[in-house]
């Protein structure tokens, strides 16, 4: 919730703008708070950093209800994006990457992403070619419902290539 604004008592300037809805005018603090007690309102300093500061004369705990408000409904509007990982590794067989593929399909068809990977251990270092035959044939699999958002590469002693689903 958004609440770090001077208002009322809190606002130390002598002399301040005050916008309204149609008018803008500077005058003294004292003057706005007396406006403001007359209306029985606040007045916030909305832009602190202009030259005079900038304030509003409005219902303060309205305006901050208002604010969580459209936070939550922007929240609401977010759509979480979720990675899944398939583990794969340089001597899998060709049923088992059938089985892999149809859980990265299932993934995919939930609209998230699927992290694939392969950890190369002790000599099957020299020998990452085979990791590269083995994801060519994993995207081959999968072709129809996902796409390659990021290329097979080599971090280490794992190489790992993202996959999305594709789009309708």
């Amino acid at each position: 919730m958004i609440n770090n604004f001077n208002l009322n008592e809190g606002i130390k300037e002598k002399e301040i703008r005050l916008v309204g809805d149609e008018e803008s005018r500077i005058i003294s603090t004292n003057e706005a708070l007396d406006l403001a007690r007359e209306k029985d309102l606040d007045l916030v300093m909305i832009s602190p950093n202009a030259n005079p500061p900038v304030c509003r004369i409005m219902d303060y705990n309205k305006f901050l209800y208002e604010q969580a408000k459209k936070q939550k409904e922007s929240k609401k509007n977010q759509k979480v994006i979720k990675i899944k990982e398939v583990k794969l590794s340089a001597t899998i067989e060709e049923h088992d990457i059938d089985v892999k593929a149809n859980n990265a399909k299932k993934f995919l068809a939930a609209d998230n992403k699927v992290k694939v990977s392969i950890r190369f251990r002790g000599r099957q270092n020299n020998y990452t070619s085979v990791g590269n035959e083995v994801f060519k044939t994993f995207v081959e699999k999968i072709g129809d419902i996902g796409t390659v958002e990021k290329p097979a590469k080599l971090e280490g002693n794992n190489m790992i290539m993202i996959l999305a689903p594709k789009k309708n």
